[in-house]
């Protein structure tokens, strides 16, 4: 395994990507698909290669015994938040900032991070505007939200473009079960019912014992990479266009930050065998048959693992509302919006009232009918 862990022997990657007219900083728009320099306005197209949904997976045995080539590992300079736990990417100018995931101040002197190189991406699609357009909106929808934090939110800064990383495994498996088959079948059974015998149709299931194999590809078996954000909200971004998948490329990361990975390789492949597991298991069900399925063994061999580490773009917005810290994530690609859940105790305690005075009401109604 690649440890999280500063190198001196060598220097951080850093990428600059300067403007042609005028020397700014060009970064990428994702309206329009390429690099622009908000100084002068001129822009510059990415260049990609021939083949660009030609991503190689990486061997996943290689990795977790150090044995990558050392053209697919690099260092970034990255800063690790206090309080939450981020680790991300900072450009060379940046000496203290707030963490983008839950607004704490924080100093970068965390130094180079040697780490897997991520293999691919999916550049944003979303522009900040319609990424925070699309975070009131689904806060003007949530019942008694605190409409002072939807004004905050609607007010406060920009939201902060973060490339996420994940995991992404293959796998070949081939896999051998016992269990039991059940077969539903119905008997008469007489029984008295206010002094009088009643038939009923009564269920049982007749079990037969059963063997047999499955086999089953898995392709981009999708894992979050990192713990900076409760795993909920990044699930509830889901689904993901992976097919769209571009090469890495740095370009694609001008003017936004990158996350970087604090899940171990193995142990995201853990969670991938687990998600594997459940869905080998449904198979087996299937295979089973039958009207009911009892499984008690499950032998599966897995091979052929490969994997990537990939980044997803995500909107994030961190808002501190009331001694409170609020965090919103917006899919940078489709407007999905996920986040903590604000309750308004005065908005709650006046629907209570209201409900109160209206059921009292219908009390009285009520009570003058009769």
């Amino acid at each position: 395994m690649i440890p999280h862990r500063p190198d001196t022997d060598a220097l951080p990657t850093q990428y600059r990507f300067p403007c042609d007219n005028c020397g700014g900083d060009y970064r990428y728009d994702p309206g329009a698909d390429q690099l622009v320099c908000d100084f002068c306005g001129n822009t510059r197209e990415i260049e990609r290669a021939s083949a660009p949904h030609a991503i190689n997976e990486l061997d996943f045995r290689s990795a977790i015994n150090d044995l990558l080539p050392a053209q697919e590992i690099e260092e970034t300079r990255t800063v690790n938040c206090p309080n939450c736990g981020a680790v991300f990417e900072f450009d060379a100018a940046t000496h203290a900032a707030e963490c983008p995931f839950c607004a704490t101040p924080v100093v970068t002197d965390t130094g180079p991070n040697r780490h897997i190189k991520p293999r691919a991406l999916l550049p944003f699609a979303l522009e900040e505007r319609a990424a925070r357009q699309a975070m009131t909106d689904w806060l003007g929808g949530l019942w008694f939200a605190p409409g002072g934090l939807q004004e905050y939110a609607r007010k406060g800064r920009k939201m902060q473009g973060i490339y996420v990383p994940y995991w992404t495994f293959d796998a070949d498996t081939k896999s051998r079960y016992r269990g039991e088959r059940g077969t539903v079948y119905y008997e008469n059974r007489t029984v008295m019912r206010d002094g009088k015998r009643q038939t009923q149709r009564v269920a049982k299931i007749r079990w037969r014992a059963v063997t047999g194999r499955v086999a089953r590809f898995f392709d981009d078996v999708l894992v979050l990479g990192s713990t900076s954000l409760p795993k909920r909200y990044t699930d509830a971004l889901e689904p993901w266009d992976l097919a769209a998948l571009e090469p890495y490329r740095p370009e694609y990361l001008a003017g936004f930050r990158a996350e970087a990975y604090t899940v171990d390789l193995d142990t995201g492949f853990d969670e991938a065998r687990a998600h594997m597991d459940r869905v080998i298991a449904r198979d087996v069900k299937f295979d089973i048959g039958g009207d009911r399925q009892r499984i008690h063994d499950i032998d599966t061999a897995i091979s052929d693992v490969t994997f990537k580490h990939i980044l997803l773009p995500v909107w994030l917005a961190a808002y501190k509302y009331r001694g409170k810290t609020y965090r919103f994530v917006v899919n940078g690609r489709t407007g999905r919006v996920q986040g903590e859940r604000p309750w308004s105790a005065i908005k709650i305690t006046i629907a209570v009232i209201l409900g109160a005075l209206l059921a009292a009401g219908l009390g009285y109604l009520y009570a003058q009918a009769q």
